[in-house]
């Protein structure tokens, strides 16, 4: 019961501290524009390009008030989008499909294809999937990760064996994850690819990403592995506000892609210790802009869907062996 009551009461606390936050201070004349706020990890990649957005006035020109809330984790942005104090977040379809099944009105529109890779030092002696046979491999998150489960298809299906079972595996925290295979506790780390980068700025080297997993798995197109995620009441009530911000956000990642100064005023916030980190963040960052979405990457995603599904089972996917209908919403293409 103590338990409970604890939960209830961070719930309440993190709502009521977004939803003030998100207010802008007195006297704001950004008031007089329709709000759009977006919750977000404060020091998550999401927020360069929300930054971006801001510093350039990218939302006032839309007509619209990009409001920042900034939170604490994942799963404090998804009760955030849950509870009202937000109306956006930046999560995976997964969990989208997952809600839908259970008969939430979320809906998804593409942010991101970047995903992780598999570093290894220069002078390992793994060079493929294959080699990863009887290693120490360090996975960032947990035995559900979407790259892992990936990974497993692939080496189930390519090279006969399952690493879940044939290799030794270690679930750690990213950065955790990123020491661990610097200094030869892992042979091999899968990490998110932003964290992949730092490891290719420090001079490790890259064996396989998730991308190409994908593609010797049969999915042809670059599939979006997070978006922009909200209501479809909210849409429907809001799709004036909604296209403005997604206009500004196509906006801010055309500036990201093409202006090299832009990055040096974001160094700070990415929180780069060095040029080659920055620049190793940048390009893994212009490398997952996503350029088409349409019919063939829905479809795509589909059949990513179902890989995953086979391999996490309930645990993952809940009550939807097939990913749920409006999963992507249907006001976007390009």
């Amino acid at each position: 019961m103590r338990h409970l009551v604890t939960s209830l009461f961070v719930a309440v606390s993190l709502l009521f501290g977004a939803q003030a936050q998100a207010a802008g201070p007195p006297g704001d004349t950004s008031t007089t524009r329709p709000a759009v706020r977006v919750g977000v990890l404060k020091f998550g990649t999401v927020s360069w390009e929300l930054d971006t957005i801001k510093s350039h006035g990218l939302d006032a020109g839309e007509g619209i008030d990009l409001r920042i809330v900034d939170l604490a984790s994942n799963q404090a942005t998804q009760v955030a989008l849950q509870g009202g104090a937000v109306d956006m977040i930046v999560t995976d379809w997964l969990w989208v499909s997952r809600q839908r099944a259970a008969g939430a009105d979320f809906t998804l529109a593409p942010y991101s294809t970047a995903a992780g890779s598999i570093m290894v030092p220069a002078n390992s002696p793994i060079n493929s999937i294959a080699d990863l046979k009887g290693r120490r491999i360090g996975v960032a998150g947990g035995p559900l990760d979407k790259s892992w489960l990936l990974l497993r298809a692939l080496s189930i299906q390519k090279n006969g064996f399952d690493p879940d079972k044939d290799s030794e595996k270690v679930f750690a925290a990213p950065p955790l994850l990123n020491e661990q295979v610097a200094n030869g506790g892992v042979d091999a780390a899968l990490n998110y690819w932003n964290f992949a980068a730092r490891l290719k700025a420090a001079g490790l080297r890259q064996v396989v990403t998730v991308d190409e997993i994908e593609k010797e798995l049969g999915i042809e197109t670059s599939v979006p592995i997070i978006g922009y995620v909200f209501h479809d009441a909210w849409a429907d009530a809001n799709g004036l506000a909604l296209n403005a911000f997604l206009r500004a956000s196509q906006k801010a990642k055309a500036i990201m892609r093409d202006s090299d100064d832009e990055w040096r005023r974001l160094a700070p916030l990415t929180k780069a210790e060095d040029d080659a980190t920055l620049l190793a963040l940048r390009d893994g960052y212009r490398a997952g802009i996503p350029t088409s979405w349409g019919d063939a990457e829905r479809r795509d995603a589909e059949r990513v869907y179902e890989i995953l599904a086979k391999l996490g089972g309930r645990e993952l996917v809940g009550d939807s062996p097939q990913l749920s209908p409006g999963t992507f919403w249907a006001g976007i293409r390009f």
